[in-house]
């Protein structure tokens, strides 16, 4: 990989790094279910206007959506509104890779290794014990909440898979029209009319801004630039080569939310994470061939 591709894909995993520092800033005045149906809207409305529909079946957009889309941000900004910290949601969801390779072998026939079922192994130990060490600090809801937000993840990917797309970021984009009405509805019936309306009329404040500021980020740099941006590398280099860079995003969500934040990790939670992204590497690696040099992984990432 040229250095110039390489920085790129740094990059990348910067730009979603700082994405949970966005969300945490939005769900400051926005309450979570309302605020994942107002993230999609807006990305939805210019993709039905400008974005052709992506060339694959129904089903496997509907279940990407309902997938990576709306389980995954549903939980996530559930657990980070119940008190989860940015830096390390940013981190326990990637059990999203070890959750697609189960999934894959369950659902999809797909040959589980000794050494990814090692790698899922260790990965669900680290989270494990960064469960454990927030149980001791709070309770384990937020926790559980946002490993079923990587659960969600992990489903979109097996939809995102069976539905091969000509053109991937196509079907990231369109995976946007199907969360707001179901999300929408369903903040309707759980946090109520007025609280919606309350999080709107307070929203014109200057108090307020850093919530848009933070929903800008999210739809713009981090879906549209960061996905756009990876898409290329992808199309223009193994996903093998590509796709450890995601790893680096905990590393850059920790860092950035123990600066913007005060968020500091324990020992113990950083040992946790140090076993989850052990876990993901070995889980993610392609199992090597005689036939091609350069194989695809099993686990297809997809950002947040």
């Amino acid at each position: 990989m040229p250095t110039r591709h390489l920085l790129l894909a740094v990059l990348v995993a910067a730009l979603w790094g700082v994405n949970f520092i966005a969300i945490h800033a939005s769900l400051e005045q926005f309450p979570p279910l309302f605020l994942v149906a107002l993230r999609f809207a807006v990305l939805a409305v210019p993709t039905l206007l400008l974005v052709p529909r992506p060339q694959v079946p129904t089903r496997w957009l509907l279940g990407y959506g309902l997938g990576f889309g709306t389980a995954q941000f549903l939980f996530l900004y559930l657990g980070m509104a119940a008190g989860f910290p940015a830096g390390l949601a940013s981190l326990v969801l990637q059990a999203s890779a070890p959750f697609t390779v189960v999934l894959g072998g369950l659902l999809l026939g797909e040959h589980l290794t000794r050494r990814r079922a090692l790698g899922v192994g260790i990965a669900v130990a680290g989270l494990a014990l960064v469960g454990l060490t927030r149980a001791q600090a709070t309770s384990w809801l937020p926790f559980l909440l946002v490993v079923l937000g990587a659960l969600g993840w992990a489903f979109g990917n097996l939809a995102s898979r069976m539905a091969a797309p000509p053109k991937p970021l196509h079907l990231t984009l369109w995976m946007s029209v199907v969360p707001p009405l179901p999300m929408l509805a369903l903040s309707l019936v759980v946090e109520g009319p007025s609280r919606i309306a309350g999080s709107l009329t307070t929203s014109l404040s200057a108090e307020a801004a850093p919530a848009w500021v933070g929903l800008a980020y999210t739809v713009v740099v981090g879906t549209v630039v960061g996905s756009g941006i990876w898409v290329w590398l992808m199309a223009r280099h193994p996903a093998g080569v590509v796709a450890p860079f995601s790893m680096l995003v905990p590393v850059v969500g920790i860092l950035a939310a123990w600066l913007a934040l005060g968020e500091v990790p324990v020992p113990l939670q950083l040992l946790g994470g140090a076993l989850v992204l052990v876990g993901i590497w070995l889980a993610s690696r392609p199992a090597p061939t005689r036939s091609s040099p350069d194989p695809l992984p099993e686990t297809e990432r997809v950002p947040v």
